[in-house]
């Protein structure tokens, strides 16, 4: 007999973010450095731009934004913008000081 199960896109992606989280939290030996960071940043604008994170994120410029933050780094959009995203034309130094730091550490 053959056991085969459904799962949801949701269960697989948790299973995959538990399976990496002991990687995601690890800190680095090396922080990233801005220019990888800016690499990274526009690997994520290429992501969004081919229709990877869905219809939502190319709505807007700053839809565009908040999805490349957390393709960039999931756990610090997470802790920095997840509650309260940014905004159109709104430049939130405090938080992108902070999201850089949580990215950094």
């Amino acid at each position: 007999m053959v056991f085969c199960a459904k799962f949801s896109v949701t269960t697989v992606w948790a299973v995959l973010v538990l399976l990496c989280s002991d990687l995601v939290l690890a800190k680095s030996r090396v922080p990233i450095s801005d220019a990888e960071t800016r690499q990274k940043k526009n690997e994520c604008y290429s992501d969004i731009e081919s229709g990877l994170w869905g219809e939502r994120c190319t709505s807007s410029t700053i839809a565009k934004e908040n999805c490349a933050l957390q393709c960039l780094s999931p756990i610090c959009y997470e802790l920095i913008y997840e509650s309260d995203p940014l905004e159109e034309g709104e430049k939130d130094i405090t938080r992108s000081s902070e999201y850089k730091y949580c990215m950094h550490r």
